[in-house]
């Protein structure tokens, strides 16, 4: 294992958390718990804040703790800007604006951090980062998916912003969970006291696995994402036509119509 950041750290122990992950099922569990974490959030692209909340719940247990969240796409395909919101009540829709993301996230009080951040066009820049440094809970340093220039990167954006860090799996595969996960100070044992933490900038640790095995994860992990950015794009572009999670669909009652990209 290997340390990315360090921030003091009073609880010898603290809360594993892989702060996000795409997948979930029972081999997903078993492979979290075997890598002693004690968390997940389970974030899956274009699925509803309903369904994720339910398969968060149905998978729970004693040992390990699933939290729901959602990773919202602003912007259309040319030039999308991905959020992580932890703690969201309320469906949001993705394909909106980033302000009209930000607006509904705050109005919800939910935490929002930065994934892979300045990665492709999926991402936030350092520019806009610090443009909305005071309403940006924590960026990402250590993505298991990325590379390691990747992960600097990062790593540099956040310590330039003075804003928290965190680390994850990002893991599209469930063989990628438990890869790299963020150690907090203090007991984190729900939905609420993750963001609470997240808020108040507690004290944490991204800590990611090391050796052959981890970097043989990230290259299968990099090569999936040209299978997303592939033949799954297109699907979604041309065979698909909607997406549940599109703000055209019923389900949002047009809340989203007036900042809806396309």
């Amino acid at each position: 294992m290997r340390l990315v950041e360090c921030f003091p750290v009073t609880d010898a122990e603290g809360t594993r958390i892989d702060l996000h992950t795409k997948v979930i099922s029972d081999s997903v569990i078993e492979r979290a718990k075997e890598r002693g974490l004690d968390a997940i959030v389970y974030a899956p692209h274009f699925t509803r804040l309903p369904q994720i909340k339910t398969a968060a719940e149905q998978y729970s247990d004693s040992e390990l703790l699933v939290i729901p969240a959602r990773e919202v796409f602003t912007g259309d395909w040319k030039n999308r800007r991905h959020l992580l919101a932890i703690g969201l009540d309320d469906p949001v829709a993705d394909f909106i604006t980033f302000e009209g993301a930000m607006a509904e996230f705050e109005r919800q009080d939910a935490a929002v951090v930065i994934p892979h951040p300045a990665f492709m066009n999926v991402s936030l820049t350092h520019p806009e980062i610090r443009a909305h440094a005071a309403r940006l809970d924590a960026v990402e340093t250590y993505c298991a998916k990325l590379f390691p220039y990747q992960n600097r990167r990062g790593q540099r954006i956040a310590a330039a912003l003075d804003l928290p860090g965190f680390g994850s799996s990002y893991a599209h595969l469930p063989g990628t969970v438990g890869e790299a996960w963020t150690r907090f100070d203090r007991e984190i044992d729900s939905t609420d006291a993750l963001v609470t933490a997240l808020r108040e900038g507690a004290p944490r640790q991204a800590v990611h696995r090391n050796g052959l095995g981890h970097r043989a994860r990230r290259l299968l992990e990099y090569g999936h994402l040209g299978y997303e950015n592939s033949w799954e794009k297109i699907d979604r572009l041309l065979l698909s036509c909607d997406e549940p999670t599109h703000p055209r669909n019923l389900v949002y009652e047009g809340r989203f119509n007036d900042v809806r990209v396309y």
